[in-house]
């Protein structure tokens, strides 16, 4: 009896300790403008069904009061980048997420083939594909 219960801790253990690992993406991330070298937004990053999934939750520069997507492409065109879900369910893979057509640029419409690593605690790495093409993003951890 005794053996069952320690063998039923120590899983429990596992399980909540890898849970742990998988959610260390979660939270909310500063995403840096490529060009400008400033911070851009704010994206929460959430897990779902076991699937990673991002949405601006701000917008850092104040010139626009509500920015809209307007290169954005169906449903999406004009809809409001506050709010609007970016990373699209990636799917973990053993040290990264990926999906093809996983994040969207608001700034150009685009759909890219994303993965995302961590790179340390408060620094996540965020890679674009198209083709062979890629362009790798580092977010910064936002500490509430």
């Amino acid at each position: 009896m005794k053996n069952r219960v320690k063998f039923l801790l120590l899983a429990i253990a596992i399980v909540v300790a890898g849970s742990l690992k998988a959610q260390k993406e979660v939270g909310t991330w500063k995403t840096i403008d490529d060009e400008t070298g400033k911070a851009k937004s704010y994206v929460e990053l959430y897990i779902k069904n076991g699937k990673l999934y991002g949405k601006v939750i701000e917008v850092l520069d104040k010139t626009e009061e509500n920015p809209l997507c307007k290169n954005c492409t169906g449903e999406l065109k004009n809809k409001p980048i506050i709010g609007m879900q970016i990373v699209n369910g990636l799917t973990k893979r053993k040290s990264d997420w990926y999906l093809k057509g996983g994040i969207l640029d608001p700034a150009n419409g685009e759909l890219y083939d994303c993965r995302i690593w961590l790179k340390d605690e408060n620094t996540l790495n965020v890679r674009g594909y198209l083709g062979p093409f890629y362009r790798t993003q580092t977010w910064y951890r936002v500490k509430k």
